[in-house]
């Protein structure tokens, strides 16, 4: 059984680049049945296969008989509309170990854009649960996840790994609070209702500003979360007629296209008389158009502007990264000898209806001979005979064939199967 990995990342790629490559939960489905369907019509197999798809990174993960790395890189280059030069130019490829490592680094946060943050547990939980749903996971990847997940619990049990990191909701509020001279005097639209919006506004309300409200396209949704903080909710739609009322806005939807726009900013900006207003887009692809960024009174930051906020303290994880990694390193092992043991089971089984097989033929015609009259003892010395005969009809074969070097190969694996000492 092979396993390959195909992604791109915040490292790898810039922001317009992985929104090409974006897919909501929701696409995840009907997605892995594409890429299946796209692979066993190129390559003739139908692999296991899972997506994760966060802000930060889209990553393919599959597992077959053999690896189909390039039919894997043309779907998903097809599938962003860039050439599958283009996408190999910011994507990675893993393979085997390397893929089991990689899954296991993101699980446990120490490929994420904060070090060692927890949420991007969750999405990948996420991501196996659509894949198995859809019935697209499979043995190996199940495997593969699972013993992802009981590694990034290990590292956060036993490491300090997330202790010293700042998440980008708590970047994104000391960002505001470096432009605003007083948080509670700030009123936040919270655009979107999913986890990134329900961490930021978290982070926001433990600063008590003035207002809080929450715009989204479905109203219960939006009501349910403004509730928790005090807040009140309203309509995607009646976003650019109000947008002015807001000196923070922070955005993250699933929208495949900008939902706020910049000439809904420049109209804002007028009504406020040119206060400045403070945009945070945690969205991919965007939520906010990226021209808004130059416009004088509008500071606007994406989620690869916070990761320049959010890299610090490095010197202070630098002993808990070599443990996390180190934990990483004994998952992937075992993940590894997993694997070698399926590639045997095949042969084991085999093996076994062989020894069946042969062991039947003995004893019926040890029964003829009984039914016959013959002696119990004769009949047992037959029976064993038969069946040392049929054991070691292909050693002997071996050891006459005309090839030395054969002979050789043969006399080797003889004595160290059947010439054993018991120790």
């Amino acid at each position: 059984m092979a396993v390959w990995a195909l992604g791109i990342n915040h490292t790898t790629a810039p922001l317009d680049m992985r929104g090409r490559f974006a897919f909501a939960l929701d696409q995840i489905a009907p997605t892995l049945h594409a890429l299946r369907g796209n692979l066993h019509e190129r390559a003739g197999v139908s692999p296991e296969v899972a997506i994760l798809s966060t802000c930060n990174r889209t990553e393919i993960y599959c597992a077959g008989e053999h690896h189909e790395m390039d039919p894997t890189i043309e779907w998903l280059a097809h599938s962003g509309g860039v050439t599958p030069a283009q996408l190999r130019s910011h994507a990675y490829s893993l393979e085997d170990a390397g893929a089991a490592r990689h899954a296991f680094r993101v699980a446990s946060g120490l490929d994420s854009m904060v070090l060692g943050e927890a949420q991007i547990l969750g999405q990948l939980k996420d991501a196996v649960r659509v894949a198995d749903e859809a019935g697209v996971l499979g043995t190996t990847l199940n495997q593969l996840f699972q013993r992802s997940f009981a590694v990034a619990k290990e590292v956060r049990s036993s490491t300090e790994i997330g202790a010293h990191s700042i998440s980008m909701s708590a970047a994104a509020v000391r960002l505001a609070a470096q432009l605003f001279e007083d948080l509670t005097q700030i009123r936040v639209l919270f655009v979107g209702a999913g986890e990134m919006i329900e961490l930021a506004a978290t982070h926001f309300a433990a600063r008590n500003p003035k207002a809080i409200v929450v715009a989204n396209r479905t109203l219960e949704r939006g009501e349910k979360l403004a509730s928790r903080f005090g807040g009140q909710v309203m309509r995607l739609a009646d976003l650019p007629a109000r947008l002015h009322e807001f000196d923070a806005v922070i955005s993250s939807t699933a929208s495949q296209l900008p939902i706020i726009g910049l000439g809904a900013v420049e109209r804002a900006l007028k009504q406020r008389k040119h206060r400045p207003m403070f945009m945070v887009d945690l969205a991919v692809p965007r939520d906010i158009e990226p021209e808004v960024k130059a416009l004088e009174d509008v500071f606007l930051y994406t989620v690869d502007d916070l990761a320049h906020v959010v890299q610090t303290g490095q010197a202070h994880r630098q002993a808990a990264v070599e443990q996390a990694e180190a934990i990483v390193d004994a998952g992937v092992q075992g993940f590894l000898h997993w694997m070698d043991q399926r590639r045997v089971v095949p042969l084991i089984r085999q093996l076994n209806t062989q020894a069946d097989e042969w062991r039947a033929l003995e004893i019926a015609r040890a029964r003829k001979m009984l039914a016959k009259g013959e002696n119990v003892d004769a009949v047992l010395e037959a029976l064993s005979r038969g069946l040392t005969q049929k054991m070691l009809h292909g050693a002997l074969a071996e050891l006459h064939a005309g090839d030395a070097q054969a002979r050789e190969r043969a006399t080797d694996a003889i004595e160290h199967f059947f010439l054993r000492k018991e120790r």
